[in-house]
Protein backbone atom coordinates (compact mmCIF):
# COMPACT_ATOMS: atom_id res chain seq x y z
CA UNK A 1 0.00 0.00 0.00
CA UNK A 2 1.03 3.30 -0.61
CA UNK A 3 0.56 6.36 1.75
CA UNK A 4 -0.02 9.93 0.60
CA UNK A 5 -0.29 13.42 3.08
CA UNK A 6 -2.60 15.74 1.08
CA UNK A 7 -4.21 18.86 1.33
CA UNK A 8 -6.92 16.54 2.53
CA UNK A 9 -5.29 14.60 5.22
CA UNK A 10 -3.29 11.30 5.42
CA UNK A 11 -4.61 8.69 2.30
CA UNK A 12 -3.65 5.46 1.96
CA UNK A 13 -4.19 3.33 -1.34
CA UNK A 14 -4.12 -0.08 -2.76
CA UNK A 15 -5.41 -1.82 -5.46
CA UNK A 16 -6.35 1.27 -7.00
CA UNK A 17 -9.03 2.50 -4.10
CA UNK A 18 -8.24 5.14 -1.77
CA UNK A 19 -9.02 5.03 2.20
CA UNK A 20 -8.88 7.81 4.56
CA UNK A 21 -6.15 7.57 7.62
CA UNK A 22 -8.13 9.41 9.88
CA UNK A 23 -4.60 10.14 11.70
CA UNK A 24 -1.49 12.41 10.80
CA UNK A 25 1.49 11.41 9.69
CA UNK A 26 3.38 11.99 13.44
CA UNK A 27 0.90 10.18 15.25
CA UNK A 28 0.80 6.92 12.22
CA UNK A 29 4.74 6.86 12.92
CA UNK A 30 4.44 6.43 16.88
CA UNK A 31 2.28 3.59 16.85
CA UNK A 32 3.33 0.17 17.31
CA UNK A 33 0.94 -0.99 14.90
CA UNK A 34 1.39 1.56 12.05
CA UNK A 35 1.16 -1.35 9.58
CA UNK A 36 -1.49 -3.56 11.49
CA UNK A 37 -3.44 -0.03 11.52
CA UNK A 38 -3.25 0.81 8.08
CA UNK A 39 -4.13 -2.85 6.68
CA UNK A 40 -7.46 -2.30 8.55
CA UNK A 41 -8.22 1.31 7.23
CA UNK A 42 -7.97 -0.46 3.84
CA UNK A 43 -10.18 -3.95 5.41
CA UNK A 44 -12.88 -1.34 6.54
CA UNK A 45 -12.91 2.02 5.55
CA UNK A 46 -14.90 3.95 3.13
CA UNK A 47 -13.14 4.91 -0.41
CA UNK A 48 -12.59 8.15 -1.52
CA UNK A 49 -11.40 9.91 -4.67
CA UNK A 50 -8.07 9.04 -5.57
CA UNK A 51 -5.97 12.12 -4.62
CA UNK A 52 -5.11 15.05 -7.63
CA UNK A 53 -1.32 15.62 -8.22
CA UNK A 54 -2.19 19.14 -6.70
CA UNK A 55 -3.30 17.50 -4.02
CA UNK A 56 -0.24 15.97 -3.17
CA UNK A 57 2.30 17.52 -0.53
CA UNK A 58 5.84 16.54 0.43
CA UNK A 59 4.91 13.12 2.70
CA UNK A 60 6.40 14.16 6.03
CA UNK A 61 5.16 15.91 9.79
CA UNK A 62 7.80 16.45 12.70
CA UNK A 63 10.40 13.82 11.52
CA UNK A 64 14.25 14.75 11.27
CA UNK A 65 15.99 13.66 7.43
CA UNK A 66 19.38 12.70 7.76
CA UNK A 67 21.37 10.91 4.88
CA UNK A 68 24.21 8.62 4.50
CA UNK A 69 27.43 8.88 2.18
CA UNK A 70 29.61 6.93 0.32
CA UNK A 71 27.51 3.85 0.33
CA UNK A 72 27.65 3.07 -3.61
CA UNK A 73 31.16 2.73 -4.93
CA UNK A 74 29.88 5.20 -7.75
CA UNK A 75 29.56 7.64 -4.98
CA UNK A 76 32.76 7.07 -3.65
CA UNK A 77 34.28 7.20 -7.03
CA UNK A 78 32.88 10.88 -7.35
CA UNK A 79 33.74 12.19 -3.82
CA UNK A 80 37.11 11.18 -4.09
CA UNK A 81 37.66 13.19 -7.68
CA UNK A 82 35.69 16.18 -6.58
CA UNK A 83 38.05 16.73 -3.44
CA UNK A 84 41.18 15.47 -4.41
CA UNK A 85 42.45 19.14 -4.92
CA UNK A 86 41.55 19.72 -1.12
CA UNK A 87 43.38 17.03 -0.16
CA UNK A 88 40.52 14.83 1.10
CA UNK A 89 39.92 12.07 -1.45
CA UNK A 90 41.02 9.66 1.03
CA UNK A 91 38.27 10.55 3.46
CA UNK A 92 35.93 8.60 1.22
CA UNK A 93 37.57 5.89 0.61
CA UNK A 94 38.84 5.41 4.02
CA UNK A 95 34.61 5.90 4.85
CA UNK A 96 33.18 3.22 2.08
CA UNK A 97 35.39 0.97 3.85
CA UNK A 98 35.23 1.26 7.21
CA UNK A 99 32.75 -0.43 9.53
CA UNK A 100 31.13 2.60 10.58
CA UNK A 101 28.97 4.55 7.84
CA UNK A 102 29.16 8.39 6.85
CA UNK A 103 25.69 9.79 8.75
CA UNK A 104 24.98 13.32 8.40
CA UNK A 105 21.84 15.67 9.46
CA UNK A 106 20.00 16.92 6.19
CA UNK A 107 17.05 18.98 6.73
CA UNK A 108 13.97 19.71 9.28
CA UNK A 109 10.37 19.13 7.49
CA UNK A 110 9.71 23.00 6.64
CA UNK A 111 12.96 22.64 4.11
CA UNK A 112 11.73 19.85 2.13
CA UNK A 113 10.12 19.91 -0.49
CA UNK A 114 6.98 17.70 -2.31
CA UNK A 115 6.15 16.38 -6.08
CA UNK A 116 5.83 18.83 -7.94
CA UNK A 117 7.44 22.12 -6.07
CA UNK A 118 10.70 23.36 -7.41
CA UNK A 119 14.21 22.29 -5.73
CA UNK A 120 16.86 24.97 -4.78
CA UNK A 121 20.09 25.58 -6.11
CA UNK A 122 22.64 27.51 -3.67
CA UNK A 123 23.48 30.96 -4.95
CA UNK A 124 27.03 30.56 -3.87
CA UNK A 125 27.32 26.93 -5.67
CA UNK A 126 28.54 26.84 -9.15
CA UNK A 127 28.44 22.80 -9.28
CA UNK A 128 25.03 21.51 -8.28
CA UNK A 129 23.77 18.03 -8.59
CA UNK A 130 20.40 16.31 -7.86
CA UNK A 131 21.35 12.61 -5.92
CA UNK A 132 18.41 10.16 -6.56
CA UNK A 133 18.01 8.19 -3.05
CA UNK A 134 15.95 5.12 -1.63
CA UNK A 135 14.71 7.30 1.73
CA UNK A 136 13.08 4.98 4.80
CA UNK A 137 10.87 5.98 6.97
CA UNK A 138 11.75 5.08 10.27
CA UNK A 139 9.35 5.00 13.69
CA UNK A 140 11.00 6.09 17.05
CA UNK A 141 11.73 2.50 17.78
CA UNK A 142 13.91 1.95 14.96
CA UNK A 143 12.02 0.04 12.69
CA UNK A 144 11.31 0.90 9.10
CA UNK A 145 8.06 1.16 8.15
CA UNK A 146 8.08 2.28 4.98
CA UNK A 147 10.02 3.74 1.83
CA UNK A 148 9.56 6.60 -0.39
CA UNK A 149 11.44 8.90 -3.09
CA UNK A 150 14.53 11.68 -1.61
CA UNK A 151 16.70 14.11 -3.70
CA UNK A 152 19.76 14.88 -1.64
CA UNK A 153 20.35 17.85 -3.47
CA UNK A 154 24.37 18.82 -3.44
CA UNK A 155 26.61 21.55 -4.31
CA UNK A 156 29.67 19.71 -5.17
CA UNK A 157 32.10 22.54 -5.74
CA UNK A 158 31.38 23.62 -2.04
CA UNK A 159 31.97 19.90 -0.73
CA UNK A 160 34.78 19.42 -2.99
CA UNK A 161 36.96 22.36 -1.70
CA UNK A 162 37.15 21.07 2.05
CA UNK A 163 35.21 18.05 3.48
CA UNK A 164 34.01 19.94 6.15
CA UNK A 165 32.10 21.96 4.33
CA UNK A 166 29.81 19.30 3.97
CA UNK A 167 26.74 21.07 5.62
CA UNK A 168 26.92 24.21 3.83
CA UNK A 169 26.68 21.93 0.54
CA UNK A 170 23.99 19.61 1.34
CA UNK A 171 21.83 21.79 3.96
CA UNK A 172 19.82 24.82 2.84
CA UNK A 173 16.46 25.65 1.48
CA UNK A 174 14.47 23.31 -0.38
CA UNK A 175 18.14 20.76 -0.94
CA UNK A 176 15.71 17.83 0.30
CA UNK A 177 12.70 16.91 -1.95
CA UNK A 178 10.31 13.84 -0.72
CA UNK A 179 7.77 11.91 -2.44
CA UNK A 180 4.93 11.29 -3.98
CA UNK A 181 3.97 8.48 -1.51
CA UNK A 182 5.17 5.97 0.87
CA UNK A 183 5.29 2.19 0.38
CA UNK A 184 4.39 1.03 3.48
CA UNK A 185 5.73 -2.68 4.07
CA UNK A 186 7.36 -4.92 6.86
CA UNK A 187 9.30 -6.50 4.30
CA UNK A 188 12.45 -5.55 2.78
CA UNK A 189 12.84 -3.68 -0.92
CA UNK A 190 14.23 -6.70 -3.18
CA UNK A 191 17.68 -6.13 -4.31
CA UNK A 192 16.90 -5.86 -7.96
CA UNK A 193 14.81 -2.60 -6.89
CA UNK A 194 15.85 -0.17 -9.51
CA UNK A 195 16.63 3.58 -9.10
CA UNK A 196 16.31 5.67 -12.23
CA UNK A 197 16.67 9.37 -12.79
CA UNK A 198 16.55 11.94 -16.00
CA UNK A 199 16.72 15.44 -16.37
CA UNK A 200 14.97 17.31 -18.61
CA UNK A 201 16.35 20.67 -20.23
CA UNK A 202 14.49 22.75 -22.77
CA UNK A 203 12.40 19.30 -23.39
CA UNK A 204 15.91 17.70 -24.16
CA UNK A 205 17.38 14.56 -21.76
CA UNK A 206 20.33 16.43 -20.20
CA UNK A 207 21.12 13.19 -18.30
CA UNK A 208 19.94 9.73 -17.32
CA UNK A 209 20.88 7.23 -15.15
CA UNK A 210 19.87 3.73 -13.50
CA UNK A 211 21.06 1.71 -10.79
CA UNK A 212 19.80 -1.12 -8.23
CA UNK A 213 19.83 -1.67 -4.67
CA UNK A 214 22.29 -4.74 -5.51
CA UNK A 215 24.69 -1.87 -5.92
CA UNK A 216 24.76 -0.76 -1.76
CA UNK A 217 27.60 -1.95 -0.05
CA UNK A 218 25.81 -1.34 3.12
CA UNK A 219 22.02 -2.90 4.10
CA UNK A 220 19.07 0.08 5.02
CA UNK A 221 18.76 -1.72 8.28
CA UNK A 222 22.75 -1.44 8.88
CA UNK A 223 22.22 2.20 8.68
CA UNK A 224 19.33 2.77 10.85
CA UNK A 225 21.21 0.72 13.54
CA UNK A 226 23.85 3.22 13.58
CA UNK A 227 21.67 6.45 13.11
CA UNK A 228 19.30 5.40 16.57
CA UNK A 229 22.60 4.97 18.33
CA UNK A 230 22.71 7.52 21.23
CA UNK A 231 19.63 9.44 19.43
CA UNK A 232 16.27 9.67 20.20
CA UNK A 233 13.49 10.86 17.32
CA UNK A 234 10.29 11.15 19.11
CA UNK A 235 8.16 11.53 15.94
CA UNK A 236 10.68 8.86 13.90
CA UNK A 237 12.75 10.05 10.96
CA UNK A 238 13.66 9.97 7.32
CA UNK A 239 16.83 8.18 6.45
CA UNK A 240 18.33 8.99 3.13
CA UNK A 241 20.20 6.13 2.03
CA UNK A 242 22.75 7.09 -0.37
CA UNK A 243 23.14 7.55 -4.50
CA UNK A 244 24.35 4.82 -6.85
CA UNK A 245 23.93 7.46 -9.83
CA UNK A 246 26.25 10.59 -10.20
CA UNK A 247 26.41 13.10 -13.41
CA UNK A 248 29.50 13.74 -15.38
CA UNK A 249 31.42 16.06 -13.74
CA UNK A 250 31.00 18.92 -16.56
CA UNK A 251 27.50 18.64 -15.94
CA UNK A 252 25.60 21.18 -13.62
CA UNK A 253 21.82 21.82 -12.71
CA UNK A 254 20.47 24.69 -14.15
CA UNK A 255 17.15 26.97 -13.24
CA UNK A 256 14.68 25.50 -15.78
CA UNK A 257 15.52 21.84 -15.48
CA UNK A 258 12.81 19.36 -14.33
CA UNK A 259 13.99 16.09 -12.51
CA UNK A 260 12.80 13.33 -12.66
CA UNK A 261 13.63 10.17 -10.03
CA UNK A 262 11.71 6.81 -10.51
CA UNK A 263 12.13 3.73 -7.76
CA UNK A 264 10.17 0.72 -8.47
CA UNK A 265 6.75 0.18 -6.96
CA UNK A 266 7.16 3.39 -5.35
CA UNK A 267 6.67 5.70 -8.26
CA UNK A 268 8.35 8.99 -9.15
CA UNK A 269 9.19 12.04 -7.63
CA UNK A 270 9.23 14.81 -10.43
CA UNK A 271 10.21 18.51 -9.28
CA UNK A 272 11.46 21.65 -11.49
CA UNK A 273 14.51 23.26 -10.44
CA UNK A 274 14.85 27.01 -9.13
CA UNK A 275 17.55 29.30 -8.12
Amino acid sequence: MILYRTSDGLVVVEDNKTYVVGETLDELVARQDAQAFLAERVQSGETVAAPRAAQLLAPIGSQEVWAAGVTYLRSRAARMAESKDASGGDFYDRVYSAERPELFFKSLAHKVVGPGAPVGLRSDAHWSVPEPELALLIDPRGQIIGYTIGNDMSSRDIEGQNPLYLPQAKVYNRSCALGPGILITEQPLPSATRISIAIVRAGQAAFAGETTLAQMKRSPQELVDYLYRDQTFPFGSFLLTGTGIVPPDSFTLEKGDTVRIGIDGIGELVNPVDA
